[in-house]
């Protein structure tokens, strides 16, 4: 069989979700698939679930082991590589080390490569999305948290373990508490959480009419989504916020360029669904912010490939197997 028919498997795990997809060597996705997480009995599940649910795909397609290079998957927690294991994966109910590579090569039969899943989403994004297969492509990902993947050289950057933790810049001295510890991280500013901190802190100070403030008063419930589609009818307070948003996000972007230069900064996530509204905003402030060279070399665009970003990812991790 030649290497071109060969197929790669990418899988995406989530707290909530586990999506799988068959693609080619090309990086197109052919099939795909998902399962609910089963996070219960300390994660215990996940990889058994995992496993079969590959077993039977690859038997439902009528395919056989020695079609596939290998398996890819992007998964929360704190990766060692070499290893390929996972530890302090919370929303996975993972506190324990979890021997994941050598369970699912075991399991499967396949070659078994792992990493970050905001790594991940980057390198979907570099290989197939607004990266246009690049060298330098930097990947923020906006999302209940905020993630980062940093490509330089063609290289995932990892440095010792954290490389790529952008949400954890800080955009404001002593600013919101994160769940890191520290205070005033990005993750707190320009998550979908982060964006609803923003909205009650500032309906709280705000004596005028707004509809955002009405509902906040009111103990609607409220998500960032709401407050960017107040803001495009021209909502005065959720404009107030969306500045705000921009603003740290746009700063973040011009230390994060200046500092890497890469040819595209690549916005992605459910809060990046916001689209140019959003990134016009945050293109403002990033040309305020960037040093002069890098203004007019690095170049911000939203993300293309949406939810399958992980898959294609992970996938592209099983290339070098073959």
């Amino acid at each position: 069989m030649h290497y071109d028919d060969k197929k790669l498997i990418g899988v995406d795990l989530g707290g909530t979700t586990i999506k799988f997809a068959i693609l080619t060597a090309e990086g197109e996705i052919q099939e795909k698939w998902s399962l609910r997480t089963n996070i219960l009995d300390e994660g215990s599940h996940i990889v058994p679930d995992i496993i079969d649910s590959i077993n039977h795909h690859i038997d439902l397609y009528k395919m056989s082991k020695d079609q596939f290079i290998g398996i890819g998957m992007g998964t929360p927690g704190t990766i060692d590589l070499a290893k390929g294991t996972v530890k302090g994966a919370y929303n996975l109910n993972w506190k324990t080390t979890q021997n994941v590579k050598d369970q699912i090569e075991e399991g499967t039969g396949l070659k078994f490569a792992l990493d970050n899943d905001a790594n991940v989403a980057a390198l979907g994004e570099r290989w197939k999305g607004a990266g246009n297969d690049g060298d330098d492509v930097a990947f923020i990902t906006l999302g209940t948290g905020v993630g980062g993947g940093l490509i330089a050289n063609g290289e995932l950057i990892h440095g010792l373990g954290a490389g790529g933790e952008v949400g954890h810049m800080i955009v404001q001295p002593n600013g919101y508490l994160c769940t890191c510890g520290n205070h005033g991280c990005l993750e707190q500013y320009a998550s979908a959480t982060g964006v609803v901190h923003i909205a009650q802190d500032k309906a709280e100070e705000y004596e005028g009419n707004a509809r955002l403030k009405a509902m906040i008063d009111n103990g609607d419930e409220i998500t960032s989504k709401i407050v960017f589609d107040l803001a495009k009818e021209n909502d005065f307070l959720a404009n107030e916020v969306v500045n705000q948003v921009a603003f740290y996000l746009g700063l973040a972007c011009a230390n994060l360029a200046d500092a890497l230069n890469p040819e595209f900064l690549v916005i992605g996530g459910g809060v990046s669904a916001a689209g140019n509204f959003l990134l016009k905003r945050v293109e403002k402030n990033f040309q305020e912010f960037a040093f002069p060279t890098v203004r007019t070399t690095t170049q911000l665009k939203l993300a293309e490939l949406g939810n399958d970003a992980g898959v294609i990812g992970a996938a592209s991790l099983a290339r070098r197997f073959a």
